[in-house]
């Protein structure tokens, strides 16, 4: 059945809408409000669907190979919970300063993680994803390039590469590997790339790495509010906040090594004290003055995550007219780019199509 589904979204790649130049759709984790996220069926319909790039999230195993998990705390996304041989690598982690109780990818090797399948990390908030629960397996990146080199069309990669200082502690060396894997490969040299991390010194250290590879930029992740300052920066016991980065002069700083940014939804449309999306602050303006190109994270279908003012309907319920028109907001307010769990409903927006 696995196989069947896969081979099914496959096959729609070659009758999917052509796809408009700007804003650039970036398929976050694949079709994720559909299939189990970061896995290759997701990716597979995100292509069918439209995106223009598809984005694995990049930690390791224990024998090295980049996999892509949200995180590599796999006890939500994986059934790892329920395979016996495993219950002994259980284990408390701390990762950029928050406490992790589950299991981890850098404690087994790629074999081991093969013998995992996938499931929705929402639940029954995806039943249409849930329906998929153990029918696929743990993807690789080399696995993720591959499949995007047979889509039949030209496929960009957006990779983020997940908490880089705290694998380095560990002996992992995930930003030289991702280089190593963009040098060797064929497609990564000819398709689009767009890396993005939240750690400055990573990006920096990719800047010079990559340079003279004109289809490779670099994304500058933002955090919300609530997060104070990149993981680097605090292992360094740096000062500099995301707050500060988003001013004109730490934006300035990002264009140096940079050539995107990529803020959450609220920093670019802020909600009012009932919900409701306000009026587009001033981060597009300024970032597009630094040189830059802005690609938001992230918009999803279901009304919890949608402004009070765009919703309908129960509160855990499916509302992609709620979706498309967020979405159309940021694109009139001038955004470059946008993660979506759905690629559809973000092609639809983007290009105008009625809702079928």
């Amino acid at each position: 059945m696995m196989i069947r589904l896969l081979l099914l979204v496959l096959g729609m790649v070659m009758t999917a809408t052509p796809l408009a130049a700007k804003p650039l759709i970036f398929a976050h984790r694949g079709a994720s409000a559909w299939l189990p996220e970061e896995t290759l069926a997701a990716y597979a319909k995100a292509i069918a669907d439209g995106a223009d790039f598809i984005e694995p999230d990049l930690v390791p195993t224990k024998d090295g190979v980049l996999v892509a998990r949200h995180e590599s705390n796999i006890t939500e996304t994986t059934d790892v919970a329920a395979h016996p041989e495993f219950a002994a690598r259980k284990a408390v982690k701390v990762i950029d300063g928050r406490r992790q109780d589950g299991w981890f990818t850098e404690d087994f090797t790629l074999a081991e993680l093969k013998t995992l399948r996938a499931k929705e990390r929402l639940g029954a908030l995806r039943p249409e994803s849930m329906r998929h629960d153990g029918q696929f397996e743990v993807a690789t990146f080399d696995e993720i390039v591959a499949l995007a080199a047979r889509s039949g069309r030209r496929v960009g990669l957006i990779p983020e590469l997940k908490h880089p200082t705290y694998f380095a502690g560990l002996g992992f060396d995930t930003p030289g590997k991702l280089v190593a894997a963009i040098k060797a490969s064929d497609y990564l040299r000819r398709a689009p790339v767009i890396v993005q991390c939240f750690e400055i010194a990573t990006l920096k250290r990719l800047h010079r790495e990559l340079a003279g590879m004109g289809n490779v930029a670099l994304l500058q992740l933002i955090q919300s509010s609530d997060v104070k300052q990149p993981a680097d920066v605090v292992a360094a016991g740096g000062a500099l906040t995301f707050d500060e980065m988003v001013t004109p002069k730490g934006l300035a700083e990002i264009a140096i090594y940079a050539q995107w940014i990529g803020p959450p939804l609220r920093r670019v449309i802020p909600l009012d004290a009932e919900g409701n999306a306000g009026a587009p602050a001033a981060l597009i303006t300024d970032a597009h003055k630094a040189g830059l190109k802005v690609g938001v994270f992230t918009f999803r279908p279901e009304n919890q995550f949608l402004p009070t003012n765009l919703r309908r309907g129960e509160p855990g319920a499916r509302w992609p007219q709620g979706m498309v028109a967020d979405v159309r907001q940021f694109v009139a307010a001038g955004v470059d780019g946008f993660f979506a769990d759905d690629p559809a409903l973000g092609r639809a927006a983007v290009e105008g199509d009625p809702l079928k």
